[in-house]
């Protein structure tokens, strides 16, 4: 389902709700709002925008239904967030930008190729532990954003994912010896994204199938462990195929075999 246009929006919530003036006296400045109280009120309109948005899809969500699950006057929305459009914007970001703090420094050339692709799939490991029903709520929306992408969620994605994104191509191509990412340096980010990130859409699967993966002690420090591993040997059949290839040896049929990996198991 498409969200509506903004210009739409904005005159369907104008029909609706009082102007900000009528929620905030003109004498009254934002300033003078008591800081936590605005802060509570910004933030439980974003969890209950989260669980409505992810129930009906953006264009079937109501502001006013918003505004009155999250005990706020019908203003609230266009006082914090401007209209519906900055809210669901917010909503996006939020639990986005909360995983991006979580991927700090793993570029950095000193760690170890294990060292940074830890840091980068950790955060991927816990969501996928993570009951929370917050948490469901957000990957609910993502699902119907990944179905059918909004222009907000594109607009996210450029500003926060596309950065991380292209900062683990870099490193995975000074990992194989190249000075710029390619296309093969690309899928093979991906692939190792989509590992971790498959434990968190798949996570209902993954009870029916195997519940005890999670359901383990230190569960979330096994599956990094091996996840960090497969990465590894995902990084070596790279290395091998481009080796292979700039030696003349690239098969016609297919790519090279890789040369094996030798790896202490962890328990």
């Amino acid at each position: 389902m498409k969200p509506a246009s903004p210009s739409t929006t904005r005159r369907d919530a104008a029909s609706r709700e009082p102007s900000r003036s009528a929620a905030r006296p003109a004498h009254v400045r934002v300033s003078d709002a008591p800081p936590d109280r605005g802060a509570q009120a910004r933030e439980a309109l974003i969890a209950h925008g989260t669980r409505i948005f992810a129930a009906k899809g953006y264009a079937a969500a109501s502001t006013r239904e918003i505004c009155q699950a999250a005990g706020a006057n019908v203003a609230a929305i266009h006082y914090y967030f401007g209209d519906k459009e900055g809210l669901y914007r917010a909503v996006l970001t939020a639990p986005i930008a909360a995983i991006a703090d979580q991927f700090d420094g793993f570029d950095d050339p000193a760690l170890s190729f294990e060292q940074a692709i830890r840091r980068v799939l950790r955060p991927f490991v816990a969501m996928a532990l993570d009951v929370d029903a917050d948490a469901l709520h957000v990957q609910r929306l993502h699902l119907r954003e990944a179905l059918e992408p909004s222009p907000v969620f594109r607009d996210v994605v450029d500003r926060i994912i596309v950065p991380l994104h292209n900062a683990l191509a870099a490193l995975l191509a000074r990992q194989c010896g190249i000075a710029k990412a390619d296309e093969g340096i690309h899928q093979l980010a991906f692939a190792m994204t989509a590992m971790a990130n498959d434990y968190c859409m798949s996570r209902e699967f993954i009870r029916l199938l195997a519940p005890q993966v999670l359901k383990r002690d230190d569960a979330a420090e096994r599956i990094l462990d091996q996840l960090v591993g497969y990465s590894a040997a995902l990084l070596a059949f790279e290395i091998a195929c481009r080796a292979d290839a700039v030696g003349g040896t690239q098969r016609a049929d297919g790519p090279a075999k890789p040369r094996p990996i030798l790896r202490k198991r962890t328990s």
